[in-house]
């Protein structure tokens, strides 16, 4: 999914979730277009509120691939406000955002992070962690195996899923690829730039 496309998701989030009723239409309409899997729709469907399906929702969508963005739109034929309201979102310029107050040099952008490094972010991230994985490209289902696998703690649960973000990218897995997933959870540079110590 188109990152500009998951912040408006993300932005809006709490919003759609009083307002959508997932189940009749929209859920059966992502699944038939195949962005749904059986399991998910089981997973959303099990929830006890329509809030909690809609929030459900929303967590698996940003790791749907590139169409789900559009699927989604194309499902809120009952809900055509919410529709509207997120198309005029994405026609307003984004403000400037904490990208430009990035102090790390491009050395450090490019390169690996380490395991201490990463050790230090999990520590740092809090809630925010599993939208970070999302955005960094984890499945739901490598989210949820992680949650399930170091339920005692958050931190090592988000250290878990930052190890294997790094070994499915390689080299790819870089600072400034993590840099815009923090930014897009609404986290600071400056976290980033303290776990590796750049002095202002």
């Amino acid at each position: 999914m188109d990152p500009a496309h998951r912040a408006v998701l993300r932005k809006h989030r709490l919003e759609l979730s009083g307002q959508l009723l997932v189940s009749d239409t929209i859920v059966p309409f992502l699944y038939q277009e195949e962005i749904l899997t059986d399991a998910q729709v089981e997973d959303i469907e099990s929830r006890s509120t329509e809030r909690q399906k809609t929030l459900r929702l929303l967590d698996l969508l940003p790791s749907r691939g590139p169409r789900a963005f559009q699927s989604f739109l194309l499902s809120l034929q009952d809900f055509s406000w919410v529709r509207d309201l997120l198309l005029q979102e994405l026609q307003t310029p984004p403000e400037p955002g904490p990208t430009d107050a990035c102090r790390l040099p491009e050395s450090v952008l490019r390169r690996v992070p380490s395991d201490q490094e990463l050790s230090k972010l999990a520590l740092r991230l809090g809630a925010e962690w599993e939208s970070v994985l999302l955005d960094l490209g984890l499945s739901a289902e490598a989210l949820f195996r992680c949650r399930f696998d170091h339920s005692l703690s958050s931190q090592v649960a988000a250290l878990a899923g930052l190890v294997q973000w790094r070994r499915a990218e390689g080299k790819r897995a870089t600072v400034e690829r993590l840099l815009q997933s923090l930014q897009s959870a609404g986290i600071h540079s400056a976290v980033l730039e303290d776990v590796l110590k750049i002095s202002s």
